[in-house]
Order: structure tokens, then sequence, then C-alpha cells
């Protein structure tokens, strides 16, 4: 039986990946700093932190990993957590790198990201574009790939720079969306709305974890959706498609930048650097290589697998608001400034 170590397994993406993985009749163990209260006869959670090199190490020594999956990560809108982030992400890298070497733990699968960049590309965006990170987080995750490119000669790493992962059960900033949809409010609209930007559905990128264990080397892979098409066309699929009154309301792109960047520096919107530069940018992998390589195809297109998680939202709203002890993204961002914005567009006809 095949065993894993996944690192931030009771994270949205580190539960789908656990529950895929236990489902192929693996063994699986998460060490996470939240409690995760899963149950399953080949799973076991470790609550606590990457960075702990005694518990990594006891971790390493009491089980024979044939890999470790790496999706812990801090996120830079999770305020409490920003003086943390750098260490928690990049020193726990070093940590899971230096241990699995010592171990002989030869696969570690990692989960890079979008925010390596934070500007507008005109065509898909491919591996050999140079990462020119633009906040914290963007920076850790450069840095990590760096950790990892580090050690290539005894440890097969693939790194998976993803686009937002989506699935039922996402939230974090999304839900802010999903809100105004939820209450038929009029969606703000940075620009014209024609802007693209990919995602991931969690499932195609538990699929490329299990494609890439038989990968026996190192390599860094873009991996995203086919068919990307506008927030136009996304935000007016889910309103259509669910019971939303909602409709689209378009402001002008820089002063609703300059807004967001202001109020973000005062500490008034969860919209961090990326989101604010991003948000009416446009984003999308060049997915040929992982295709090629690792014979991966995506399965679900944006409007699809942000329907999924909009309905999610809307059936289990009042648990949602409830939750505590949760990660970031299984959780609902505070909205801060935002609150006066849906406001507005309540009363704006």
């Amino acid at each position: 039986m095949a065993k894993y170590l996944i690192t931030g397994g009771a994270g949205f993406f580190g539960s789908i990946l656990k529950k895929y993985f236990l489902d192929k009749g693996a063994e699986c163990v998460s060490v996470d700093l939240v409690y995760d209260d899963f149950k399953h006869k080949n799973f076991t959670a470790i609550q606590g932190d990457i960075c702990d090199k005694v518990l990594m190490d006891k971790l390493c020594a009491a089980h024979r990993f044939d890999a470790i999956f790496h999706c812990a990560a801090l996120l830079a809108h999770v305020k409490s957590d920003l003086k943390n982030l750098w260490h928690s992400n990049v020193d726990g890298t070093r940590i899971i790198c230096e241990t699995a070497e010592k171990y002989d733990i030869h696969k570690i699968i990692f989960i890079s990201s979008n925010c390596l960049w934070a500007k507008n590309f005109d065509t898909p965006v491919t591996e050999e574009e140079m990462p020119d990170p633009q906040e914290i987080y963007g920076k850790s995750k450069w840095e990590c790939e760096k950790i990892l490119s580090a050690h290539r000669n005894k440890i097969n790493s693939i790194v998976f720079r993803s686009p937002t992962i989506m699935d039922e059960g996402r939230l974090g900033l999304l839900a802010i969306l999903f809100e105004f949809i939820d209450e038929n409010c009029k969606l703000p609209m940075v620009g014209d709305g024609e802007n693209v930007y990919q995602f991931i559905y969690a499932k195609d990128l538990a699929k490329a974890f299990e494609l890439a264990l038989d990968a026996q080397y190192s390599d860094v892979f873009n991996i995203g959706s086919d068919d990307v098409k506008s927030f136009n066309d996304v935000y007016t699929y889910v309103i259509e498609h669910s019971d939303s009154k909602s409709r689209l309301l378009h402001f002008p792109k820089w002063p609703m930048i300059l807004a967001m960047k202001i109020c973000f520096w005062l500490h008034l919107s969860p919209l961090g650097p990326y989101q604010y530069k991003m948000i009416a940018s446009n984003f999308v992998f060049e997915t040929s290589k992982i295709k090629q390589k690792l014979g991966f195809q995506p399965t679900l297109k944006n409007e699809e697998m942000l329907l999924k998680a909009y309905e999610y939202y809307h059936k289990n709203k009042k648990e949602i608001a409830g939750r505590k002890n949760v990660s970031a993204h299984n959780s609902a961002a505070k909205m801060g400034i935002i609150r006066l914005l849906k406001w507005l567009c309540k009363i704006i006809p």
C-alpha cells in the first residue's frame, strides 16, 4: 500500500487530495496547523507545524512515505498570518526537503502559484516566463521553487504552478462574490469585464498529482482549465444557472484599482496587491507541456466549477458563517470596506 505525507491536509485542497488518494487505496498522513477531524481507517491526522524539525523527523522516521504532497501555505490576505508567512512557507519547505533527503523520500509534489506574477499578459504564460512576484505570498512561492530545485539531485520534485483552485467548498475571498450573488446584488466589475482569468478544478489537480508520481525527474508544470472565458461570461453563467437576480455593474478600471490600493494600505480591504493588480487583467497559463509530458487533461471549465462553488455556498451559508479555526479557503473572508460597495451597488439603479 502506497503511503503519502500531505502537508496542509486539513485545508481546502488538502482535504480533497487526501480523499482522492484514500479512495485509490493509499494510506495518508496529514500534518496541519488546523485540527483535522476527518476519519478513515487509512488516514492519520497530526496537528502540528511543518517548521517543527523534531515533529517532521518523528513523522518520517515512523512512516515510510512514498512521496510528500506539499500543499501547506499561509496566505497573504490573512493579515494575522503575515508576520509568519515567510517563515512557514519558505523555512517549512526547506525543512521538508532536508527531512526528505534524510529519510530517502525521493518524491515531492508542490503547489506553486500564478502569484509568481502580478501583471497583465496578453498571451498565455509559459513555464519559461521569468517569475516576478510583487507581494510576499508570491515571493515565498518563488523561493520555495528555488529550494526544491536546489535539492533536485536527490529528490524528484514536481512543481505545479496553479491558478485559483476551485470546487465546491472553496470560499476565502470568493465568499464575497458569492454573497453578492446570493443576495441578488449587482456585481461590481472593475473595467469592462472582458478580461480572462484561469481556474483549475480541484479534482483535476488531484489527478495531476497522481500522474506526477510516475515522473522520474524534476520539472515545473503550468496547470489550468481550457477554453477560458471572460469574467462577464463566467459570472453571467453562474447567475443564469442559479436563482439569483444579480446583474453586472461596470466601474472605470483605474479609479477602482486606485481605490482598492488605498483601502488595502489603510487596512480597510481584504484585497491585497495581487488581487487589485490582477482583478481587471488577463492571466492564463499555457498548458501544453503538462498535457504532453504527463498526459493531463482538465475536465471542467471556469464557469462550471465556479457554479459548483457558489451552489455549495448557497446551501451551506448558515453553517459557513459559524465556522471557527478552519483554513482560510474553508472560511469566508471578511468584507471590510467592500460592504460599503455592496450598499452602493444596491442603491445604484
